[in-house]
């Protein structure tokens, strides 16, 4: 089985282009899909580098995201059939949580990529329940591009962020992959929607999947002051922040009294000093969120379907190819997603 793997934690060599892999077989509960296409992610480079505690059994598939083609099914497995185009949801539900807790908040949650095999191969194992049926002609790359970083955004913004019409929505970043989710799925949700970009090309992009008002930061690098103007000294209701130490504060001070701040990453770094001043006498919430839940997932995918969300592929590149891909990504050389196809 070709795949693209880590043979090691480190720099872009140890991802290695293989041939032999033994091609997996399902167990109870379990789908084998032979995949078309996998999305990398920021994510991707996290495992990669490694950190204490995360310990993978290499060669480690590389990949969260993906789609294709149920090629075999456990013994009781009786909800798919041999064909059926699939996409995955990445987020691997180990154990039933506690009634009032989301699938996605247990301690024995994992991702594909990060906690199992990736998705970036000939052929994946999968449970059952993470599959969900792909329309017919429906193209393998947009559900791939979409899966991590739409589940992402839908769960912070709807599930957790209570996200209304009429609110105001402040997302900061443009053209990565949960962002540019983030802006849509604001949009679609009848919110008035603004963006910081880090030049006018990423501003257009957030234009263009429907922002209302954007920010240069390359114009403008206190984008949080001119983000208060702009609302007449107010705020915005609801601030997606995925860049983590070197917005956050900016964030926070973005936000309207009652207001909430969603953090759903940290591409800058983890440890952030805050004023908790602003925090209680503002009103405001900070609510984490990360991954999301089967039903998030599904209403992800029907809405792509629909065609009222788009993926955002900013390159493609063949399974062989896939350390000058995740090269890209790093170097921040491209606006969406990056994917990778795979003809078994």
């Amino acid at each position: 089985m070709r795949a693209a793997v880590l043979s090691a934690h480190g720099d872009l060599d140890v991802i290695q282009y293989v041939e032999d892999l033994p091609i997996p077989e399902p167990g109870f509960g379990e789908a084998r899909v032979r995949m078309k296409a996998a999305a990398l992610n920021r994510l991707d480079l996290f495992v990669r580098r490694g950190w204490k505690g995360l310990e993978l059994d290499f060669p480690h598939p590389i990949g969260s995201d993906g789609a294709g083609i149920v090629d075999a099914v456990g013994p009781d497995v009786t909800e798919w059939q041999v064909g059926d185009a699939v996409g995955i949801n990445p987020t691997i539900y180990a154990a039933a949580q506690p009634e009032g807790r989301y699938e996605n908040q247990g301690k024995q949650v994992g991702i594909l990529g990060e906690d199992y095999p990736g998705s970036a191969r000939e052929y994946a194992i999968v449970p059952a329940g993470n599959l969900y049926r792909i329309p017919d002609g429906f193209p393998f790359e947009d559900v791939a591009a979409s899966g991590l970083v739409g589940v992402t955004a839908w769960h912070s913004l709807i599930t957790r962020g209570g996200l209304q019409a009429g609110e105001s929505v402040l997302v900061v970043g443009s053209a990565g992959g949960v962002n540019s989710m983030s802006i849509q799925i604001a949009k679609l949700a009848g919110a008035t929607v603004y963006a910081v970009g880090s030049n006018a090309e990423k501003c257009q992009i957030a234009k263009d999947l429907g922002a209302d008002i954007t920010i240069n930061r390359e114009e403008t690098p206190e984008w949080s002051r001119e983000l208060y103007k702009l609302t007449d000294k107010a705020g915005v209701d609801v601030v997606v922040d995925n860049v983590g130490a070197a917005t956050l504060n900016d964030s926070i001070r973005s936000t309207k009294i009652g207001g909430r701040v969603l953090i759903v990453g940290g591409t800058t770094g983890y440890k952030v000093e805050i004023n908790v001043a602003q925090l209680f006498a503002k009103h405001i919430s900070l609510i984490g969120s990360t991954m999301g839940t089967h039903r998030d997932y599904a209403q992800v995918m029907d809405l792509l379907y629909a065609g009222r969300l788009k993926a955002v592929i900013g390159e493609t590149f063949p399974l062989q190819e896939a350390r000058q891909a995740q090269a890209l990504l790093e170097d921040n050389a491209v606006d969406g997603k990056v994917v990778l196809t795979i003809d078994a």
